[in-house]
């Protein structure tokens, strides 16, 4: 039996509020929506789960408003079986949601309000000192504050923590603030956004990979969607095709990849071998709709897996 990683995710809970329409309201307008759906998500909430449900035991370290939504979050990081005491509400502020109208098309139009994630500061991380030197495994994403990211993964470097970033969404960064990273794990269109280098093919991905290397950064993981993944190191590149799936959504596949990413790492795994199961697990979350609901707990998972080497 493998050992049960720990891992500490740092980052984003949100709440997704769904609305479906027949079409958009002309200004000053109400009319009728045709269905609503209310979900748990946010990136680093994402990575969390499907970091569980890979079988590690995972602490989170966030911030959730004081509204409704507050204490419904933290009680669903309760009910899967994610450690919550590091997840905090803010007075005054509102939880992180994301309002999504969409039409009979699939057309949508999001807003994403931040809310009391931009609240989660160097600070708390360092509250959390104690219980994060314990761990594994330190997750990040960018829908936090920078300041925040940059802390933290300063901390795990001067705590020899291993630290995988997930910079999304895309925005400028100081490559020397993540100097020493373990792993920056972005995908196409993030790399892209951040270099401003074309991310086309795999070929185009070997030259971004490159220019984040030459940054600092230790080891680069591009998410290639339905192409796989480039792992690179400055030993050398290798392109990890992705497996054949029946894709019919998406959504999550990006936070699927990561959080299952930490727990084979963190296992004990060869690297090549945890970006290649990464690679399933992230293909098999694109096979139902939604993100955390659609995400494999680990013996369905091993199913699939036993089923799909060669």
């Amino acid at each position: 039996m493998a050992k049960r990683p720990r891992i500490a995710v740092i980052g984003s809970a949100n709440i997704d509020l769904v609305t479906f329409t027949d079409r958009f309201p002309k200004p000053g307008e109400t009319i009728f929506g045709q269905k609503f759906d209310l979900g748990f998500g946010g990136k680093g909430a994402n990575q969390a789960v499907a970091a569980h449900l890979c079988g590690a035991a995972v602490f989170m370290v966030a911030r959730v408003g004081s509204d409704l939504f507050g204490p419904a979050t933290i009680e669903n990081f309760k009910t899967i079986g994610i450690d919550t005491t590091h997840v905090k509400q803010v007075p005054g502020v509102s939880s992180g949601v994301a309002p999504i109208f969409v039409e009979p098309n699939g057309q949508n139009r999001i807003f994403v309000v931040k809310g009391a994630n931009d609240q989660l500061k160097p600070a708390d991380v360092e509250a959390a000192a104690d219980l994060l030197k314990a761990v594994d495994c330190i997750v990040l994403q960018f829908e936090i504050p920078l300041e925040t990211v940059y802390y933290a993964v300063g901390f795990a470097r001067r705590s020899s923590i291993r630290c995988i970033l997930n910079p999304a969404p895309a925005q400028a960064i100081d490559l020397h603030a993540i100097k020493d990273l373990d792993y920056f794990v972005p995908n196409e269109t993030e790399a892209e956004s951040i270099t401003g280098m074309p991310v086309k093919s795999v070929d185009d991905a070997k030259k971004c990979a490159q220019e984040f290397l030459a940054g600092g950064v230790r080891r680069v993981i591009i998410t290639l969607g339905s192409n796989g993944s480039l792992l690179a190191s400055k030993e050398g590149m290798e392109h990890l095709p992705a497996f054949p799936v029946k894709s019919i959504d998406s959504t999550g596949a990006g936070d699927a990849f990561i959080g299952s990413f930490a727990v084979f790492l963190g296992e004990g795994l060869p690297e090549r071998e945890a970006v290649r199961r990464a690679n399933l697990y992230a293909g098999l979350s694109t096979t139902g709709v939604g993100t955390q609901k659609s995400f494999y707990d680990r013996e369905r998972f091993e199913a699939e897996w036993a089923r799909s080497k060669v």
